[in-house]
């Protein structure tokens, strides 16, 4: 954990898991994130002790992870137990799923059961607006709504891949199955995207590759409790395994 100079001033932007701060640097933010746990669009919410530092730590060694793969982030360094300063980014407001493994949405959607493995990994985009329920859409949709361009569409689709497969071989070395994920993108100053936002529980969904145990949000989605518990054993394997 590196010191700064840099303290969070102003609000600027408070989701469900987290809080962004303005710094005295205009491209650096402050996050906080929180120990709230929130589904279906805000619906279900509680306050669980422990799980902002957990997200933190996660996502933190996994941006580092990516980082020495070769694929960059908004993410400069973890200041805090909840706390780590990132890039400003203008976030394109689509969420990037990939699916390994049916699960979830997709299950209901398609009507297969859960834990049937995908030839190949799907990737799906979902348009960030709570008040339209963040509906699935397709890449015309996406053109229509001039939420991104034809360019960006496949460079979305292609980091998104390419940190699928990174991520599949990093969970699998601690006994951890991958079944599907979200990542959210930016626009930097000169125009190209970067990840952005965090890659913890919160966002991927893990099962314990021996077991099919959830490792992840689903604990909390589908009432099996133990979440805190079973992100600090995520975090203990990903610590643990790092030099691996």
């Amino acid at each position: 954990m590196q010191s700064t100079h840099l303290s969070p001033s102003t609000l600027l932007y408070e989701g469900k898991a987290k809080q962004l701060f303005l710094t005295n640097d205009p491209q650096v933010l402050w996050v906080h994130y929180k120990d709230d746990a929130t589904a279906f669009n805000g619906q279900k919410f509680d306050r669980l002790l422990g799980k902002g530092v957990l997200n933190n730590l996660i996502s933190a060694q996994i941006f580092n992870d990516l980082a020495d793969f070769g694929i960059p982030s908004h993410f400069i360094n973890r200041v805090s137990d909840t706390e780590q300063l990132v890039s400003r980014v203008e976030i394109i407001p689509l969420e990037v799923v990939v699916r390994n493994v049916v699960a979830g949405s997709l299950a209901k959607r398609i009507g297969w059961a859960e834990g049937r493995r995908l030839q190949e990994p799907i990737v799906e985009f979902y348009y960030k607006n709570d008040d339209l329920g963040d509906p699935l859409l397709t890449e015309n949709h996406i053109e229509l709504l001039e939420l991104a361009t034809t360019h960006e569409i496949t460079d979305l689709r292609e980091q998104a891949l390419k940190i699928n497969d990174f991520l599949t071989k990093r969970f699998d070395k601690v006994d951890l199955q991958l079944i599907d994920f979200k990542l959210e993108f930016g626009r930097q100053s000169n125009g190209s995207l970067i990840l952005a936002d965090e890659i913890s529980p919160d966002t991927c969904r893990l099962w314990d590759r021996k077991t099919n145990e959830k490792m992840d949000k689903d604990r909390f989605r589908r009432n099996l409790g133990g979440l805190v518990e079973a992100y600090q054993e995520v975090w203990n394997r990903l610590d643990k395994g790092k030099d691996a």
